[in-house]
């Protein structure tokens, strides 16, 4: 529409000036409006015009319609009689630049049918400025043009019509040319000549002015080339070309031709078409050959949108000149369009017993083609008693034409025809489908006193419940059930329920209701129901009865246990007593009776390549969960396990959780060293060189701890040397160093015992003997600088070294030898090892039962081995057996009657009766008693009653002297003693059964050892 900056100013103008104009001609109304009012302005009050009652405008259902346009430009406000705008009128778009725009509107009454014809003359304001449809238009003018001689110029376009469009012209003050404006053309006139010389180009502003207020302007600039010669411009043969367009010609049909002629030769005479200022809608339509002239269709002609258009063709020579024409195109119509059937009113359903000529609908018929094929003819082809009436223009009333009976005929499909005048006619077709009301004399009545239902939850929606019947021989309006018992009276029934119930009423066969639920039952939110039903006609007065339903939820299984927490923690400290409680976890579950009984259970899976089972149970009731043996923070620090809580429904339904388990730990490992190696109990022996001065390096204990955090802290400590001060050991690395030099004084032997202690809470420790000889043979030690030696002691020098290397072949022969004794030893039945070092699991016999877990020992075997007192429980392990026939004890099973009694009492015997029962009602069961001997396994290690022992003896004692009672644990036990054996044959005996020994002198160790069966 161009330039739109002078809307939001047009609206003061308006209601200062604007002034509405109304003429009623033979019932019409006619108004006179601006365009682009705002939605919601008052066109005029239609009530007041006609004359008809404000209240009338709804009882009459007053409406309006707009002939052959698609959009409501304005609507009526029932409350007043006011003619409002409803949606935007912009004239420019629904009428271009014709004169006249005008909107016919169609005010429609009804009971009795009345039509009024609105006329809506809209009239033009000021919304759009000229706009030329170029910003810069170039000429060429040869300097030899004649003074008086005309150039054309394309005149600007305005949307707008009347006084609002263009005006005039004025052209900027130059020494050449001057403007000359006519009806049809804008021209420039050469008033003095042009010389080239002194001026090559000029440039002209024209401006174009349109008449509204305020005022709209709109500028080009024309570029004057001065050239040489070109005396003539093209000249038309018309300047006005006319033709006729079909409506829908194929695209590429030639419209006409346009022809110039220009009097120049060569190039100053060629002649091409373009067109002037064209709306985009029409360069869509139609294009023009350059060269040619022709004018051909592009796009759709469509009578209905547009009936004619005009257009400016430009021809232009080959160096500037231009002259334009004017083309006119009508379009013509041909009947393509079918009539288009409007159902306006219908009254439905009608009451049977209404007269013969009664109105029952207003059909309207619109063809959007015009003259005779704008012409319709509208019938009723079936045999019903209803015929079409013409009212007034394009509207027909639905009339009855005889009397009508709802028990012969309760429903009537009315097909209404309409056919148009053209060639060939074209017609269209609605079905009208009308209902037969009745009317009431009866009240319902229930076959039933009362009525029972049962239902389960969690049923389908629409599920049946039960089937109610209220029998009427009269008809209900809205449908629910109909009955035809007595075809002269009304016998329709509405039920319904009055309480807020997730149920509903369905009609299924003749006089039955179904009730049906209109959702999923919850027994957990409401178990019973008490509906009542209540069966009404529609007559006048209503009549009704009432009955009511009891129903009952039976619970089903739908709800699975849902535990508390999403997951649980357990946290225990290792070597835990079997049985101690872990944790409990908890599912609830809120169906009824067995559906709501849970169930814990563990799911199967392994911990460490070993069943669950064997690490947990849990209380199948509570929800306890106890640890079936005891944990071992080294082994491993936490698992999970998943628990299962099951109900007892049908299917059972279940859930899971995940529990997990954190071991922490205690200080329940020595410290273990690993340099000196305990090899054999014997001392480890470290040469040391006599020169060695203060601070040097000796050796190095190396221990390590199985525990964790500060338990694994170690600190090193010289509890016994045989020179105190003279050697030092570092608290945290262990390294062994000289405090002094060593002075001849000293012994050449130096005995040290260091301790190991762990940083926890008790503190543990580990002791090591180490033997240092002290040797004045070794050179010195590596942190002496080197010295230069002369020519006197160098042969002194290699007389050392020959010896010592002498000394060290035959020290590390006899040390091959010393290990290959004790490799052979070592291949004998009994396994001598050391308490404080784990035994590899190869050297486990590989068909031991787990007695620890779920199995028990297949055999009688017997393991012979010698522990030490510090040996732990877990240097021995039994491979598990997974035979899935083997009955699993809940705990370690032990014979002796204290290890046992805080659990089931001094037992060693069982009687367990095994109950199966199954789910059935009533429930049947058989039981079975199994008998169950406890035997006795190794599980109890020796236990000494000190940590260590002291014993004094003087010299020269006999041989076999009792030193000291080493008191025995308990069972059979032997003694045996550890250390050289040389050493020990030669310094002590034990006794095995009273544990009393001899001894001269030296440091052992006893170990104790059962026979295990």
């Amino acid at each position: 529409m161009g330039d739109k900056g002078f809307l939001a100013s047009w609206p003061i103008v308006c209601f200062a000036s604007f002034i509405v104009t109304l003429r009623l001609v033979h019932g019409d109304l006619s108004y006179s409006i601006p365009e682009e009012m705002k939605s919601g302005s008052v066109i005029g009050n239609v009530a007041k015009d006609l004359l008809v009652d404000v209240i009338a405008l709804s009882s009459r259902k007053a409406r309006v319609d707009f002939e052959g346009s698609r959009k409501r430009y304005c609507d009526i406000k029932m409350n007043t009689g006011d003619l409002i705008i409803s949606e935007r009128i912009d004239r420019e778009s629904i009428c271009g630049k014709k004169a006249s725009c005008v909107l016919n509107v169609d005010l429609v009454l009804e009971d009795p049918l009345e039509l009024h014809r609105v006329s809506l003359h809209v009239q033009d304001i000021n919304d759009n400025s000229p706009k030329f449809r170029e910003n810069l238009i170039g000429m060429e003018i040869r300097e030899s043009a004649e003074k008086g001689n005309r150039f054309s110029i394309e005149e600007a376009h305005d949307a707008d019509v009347g006084q609002n469009a263009v005006q005039r012209y004025i052209l900027q003050k130059n020494d050449n040319f001057i403007l000359a404006v006519d009806s049809n053309k804008v021209e420039l006139v050469l008033d003095n000549k042009l010389d080239r010389e002194k001026q090559k180009e000029l440039n002209l502003l024209l401006t174009a002015l349109d008449g509204g207020s305020p005022q709209r302007s709109g500028s080009v600039v024309i570029h004057v080339t001065v050239l040489d010669a070109n005396d003539n411009a093209p000249v038309f043969s018309q300047a006005v070309y006319k033709a006729s367009l079909p409506e829908n010609s194929p695209v590429g049909t030639i419209v006409m031709t346009v022809s110039a002629t220009d009097a120049d030769e060569g190039v100053n005479g060629d002649v091409t078409y373009d067109f002037g200022h064209v709306s985009e809608d029409d360069v869509s339509v139609f294009s023009i050959d350059p060269k040619s002239g022709k004018i051909t269709a592009t796009g759709a002609v469509d009578f209905e949108e547009t009936t004619s258009f005009e257009m400016k063709v430009q021809a232009k020579d080959g160096l500037g000149l231009t002259s334009y024409c004017k083309v006119l195109i009508d379009v013509t119509d041909v009947n393509d369009n079918a009539p288009v059937i409007y159902l306006k009113t219908l009254n439905n359903p009608i009451p049977e017993n209404v007269s013969p000529g009664a109105e029952v609908g207003i059909i309207n018929v619109q063809d959007r083609d015009s003259e005779n094929n704008k012409q319709v003819r509208c019938s009723i082809q079936q045999n019903v008693p209803f015929k079409l009436v013409p009212s007034i223009k394009n509207y027909y009333s639905l009339v009855t034409t005889g009397q009508l009976d709802r028990e012969l005929v309760s429903d009537y499909n009315i097909t209404i025809t309409a056919t148009d005048e053209g060639t060939p006619p074209l017609s269209s077709s609605k079905t009208v489908q009308l209902s037969v009301a009745d009317i009431n004399d009866n009240p319902p009545v229930f076959e039933e006193q009362s009525y029972s239902a049962y239902v389960t939850e969690n049923n389908k929606a629409g599920s049946t419940l039960c089937s109610v019947t209220a029998r009427d021989p009269d008809w209900r309006q809205n449908g629910t059930v109909i009955y035809s018992l007595d075809s002269e009276t009304n016998g329709q029934v509405r039920c319904f329920i009055q309480q807020n119930v997730p149920f509903k009423l369905v009609p299924s066969i003749k006089n039955y209701y179904s009730l049906v639920t209109t959702g999923q039952l919850d027994r957990e939110l409401v178990s019973d129901y008490n509906i009542t039903i209540t069966a009404t006609d529609e007559g006048s007065p209503p009549l009704s009865s009432s009955k009511t339903v009891q129903l009952s939820v039976a619970d089903i299984n739908d709800n699975p246990p849902v535990f508390e927490e999403q997951s649980y923690s357990a946290y225990v400290t290792e070597n835990n007593k079997a049985g101690s409680t872990l944790c409990s976890v908890t599912a609830r579950d809120p169906d009824w009776r067995q559906n709501g009984t849970v169930i814990y259970s563990l799911l199967p899976g392994e911990v460490n390549g070993a069943p669950v089972s064997s690490y947990l149970s849990v209380n199948g009731d509570t929800g306890v969960i106890h640890a079936v043996r005891s944990f071992d923070y080294e082994q491993f620090r936490s698992f999970k396990v998943h628990v299962m809580a099951r109900d007892n429904g049908s299917p059972p339904l279940s859930s899971n959780v995940t529990v997990s388990v954190f071991i922490s730990d205690v200080n329940d490992n020595c410290p273990q060293i690993l340099y000196p190696a305990p090899e054999g109990n014997s001392f480890m022996t470290e040469l040391v060189p006599k020169a060695a001065h203060g601070g040097s390096l000796v050796s190095k204990v190396i221990a390590v701890d199985a525990d964790s955090g500060q338990n694994a802290w170690l600190s090193y400590h010289i509890v016994k040397s045989t020179v105190p001060g003279l050697f030092t050991i570092g608290v945290h690395s262990g390294e062994i160093r000289t405090q002094r030099d060593i002075s001849e004084s000293d012994s050449m032997k130096q005995n040290l015992i260091v301790a190991v202690k762990d940083n926890g809470q008790p503190s543990l420790s580990a002791t090591c003997s180490m033997l240092l000889l002290i040797s004045d043979n070794l050179a010195e030690v590596p942190e002496l600088k080197d010295i230069s030696y002369d020519e006197k002691n160098s042969k002194l020098t290699s007389y050392l070294i020959i010896a010592l290397v002498s000394v060290s072949t035959f020290f590390l022969t006899f040390i091959i030898i010393i290990l290959g004794v004790r490799f052979c030893r070592r291949r004998k039945p009994r396994l001598l090892f050391d308490g404080a070092v784990a035994i590899p699991s190869a050297y486990l016999p590989p068909n031991y039962a787990d007695v620890d877990g779920t199995g028990t020992l297949r055999s009688t075997y017997n393991y012979d081995a010698y522990l030490t007192t510090g040996s732990r429980t877990s240097d021995f392990k039994f491979v598990s057996s997974y035979n899935d026939n083997t009955l699993p004890a809940d705990q370690t099973l032990r014979k002796s009657p204290s290890d046992f009694a805080d659990a089931f009492g001094d037992l060693s015997d069982y009687n367990i009766t095994i109950t199966a029962t199954d789910e059935g009602s009533p429930p049947l069961s058989s039981s079975k008693t199994v008998q169950l001997s406890v035997a006795d396994i190794n599980d109890n290690p020796p236990v000494f009653e000190e940590q260590s022992y002291s014993a004094y003896v003087t010299e020269n004692n006999k041989a076999g002297s009792t030193l000291y009672p080493v008191p025995r644990p308990g069972g059979q036990l032997l003694h045996d003693r550890a250390g050289p054996q040389s050493c020990a044959r030669r310094l002590s005996g034990v006794q095995s059964d009273s544990g009393g020994r001899g001894l001269r002198t030296e440091r052992l160790a006893v170990l104790s050892h059962s026979e295990i069966h």
